[in-house]
Formats: structure tokens, C-alpha cells, sequence
């Protein structure tokens, strides 16, 4: 159980990001399906919804849970939607890749995009978009 804790303790930003990041992305693919299934819609416009539901559930939740972060909010925000915007390009040239090219299914090749996204967004949000500030020195 200890081994568990020191696990746990020593990558707990990691480990909630991806669980607020699964609360995201399952938001993300329940909108793409919705989207492509019901509505009809072509993929990439269901893609680009979903992505942005998504992807501001999870600034709201890393924000308040995770980095716990209440300055420069807006800031902060813009920042993790640039970050998102190229997890984004991934997620699309990635699913015209499989989608188009290789011919797997549409809702696989959406999951398979998932895993390159959150390693690289993860690193980009905890340097770029959370990182603390610095207090500036009284005086």
C-alpha cells in the first residue's frame, strides 16, 4: 500500500489531469457521437465540437482541482486553448489519416487519437498554462 502512495504522491498532477482529462474527453467523444450518429454530421465538424466542449470542461476542472489556480484566469485560459488548439491539428490530421487513408472506423480512429494528445497537451498545460507565478517582492 505504501508503494501505492509513493506512487500516487509522486505523479498526483499527472494521475488527476488524466482523470479530469477522461471527464473531458468522454464528454468530447459523447458530443462527436451524438454529432455524428444523430445529427449527422460530417466528422471533423463533430470532432471540432466535441474537442471544444471538452477541452473547456477540463480547463475549468484542472483550474479549480488540479493546479488550483484562481490568478490570471483568462490568461491562463488562453493559454490552455493554444495548447488545446494543437492537440486539436493532432486530433484531425490524425483521424484524416485513419479515417481517409487507412479506412478504420470512425469512432476507433477517434479513440486511437486520445493518448498522443493528452502526453503532449498534459506537458505543454503544466509548463505553459498552469505553471505558478511568481509574487511580486513587496517593497
Amino acid at each position: 500500500m505504501t508503494l501505492l502512495k509513493d506512487i500516487f504522491a509522486r505523479n498526483r498532477q499527472f494521475i488527476l489531469y488524466c482523470v479530469i482529462g477522461g471527464t473531458g474527453v468522454t464528454l468530447d467523444f459523447l458530443v462527436y457521437s451524438v454529432l455524428l450518429g444523430e445529427a449527422g454530421w460530417r466528422y471533423q465538424y463533430a470532432n471540432a465540437l466535441g474537442y471544444t466542449s471538452g477541452t473547456v470542461l477540463s480547463f475549468i476542472l484542472n483550474a479549480r482541482f488540479n493546479f488550483k489556480t484562481t490568478d490570471r484566469v483568462a490568461l491562463r485560459f488562453l493559454c490552455f486553448c493554444s495548447v488545446a488548439l494543437l492537440g486539436f491539428a493532432a486530433s484531425a490530421v490524425t483521424l484524416y489519416l485513419l479515417v481517409d487513408r487507412v479506412g478504420l472506423d470512425k469512432y476507433l480512429s477517434k479513440l486511437a487519437t486520445i493518448v498522443v494528445v493528452v502526453l503532449v497537451q498534459y506537458n505543454l498545460n503544466r509548463l505553459l498554462s498552469f505553471r505558478k507565478t511568481q509574487s511580486a517582492p513587496d517593497g
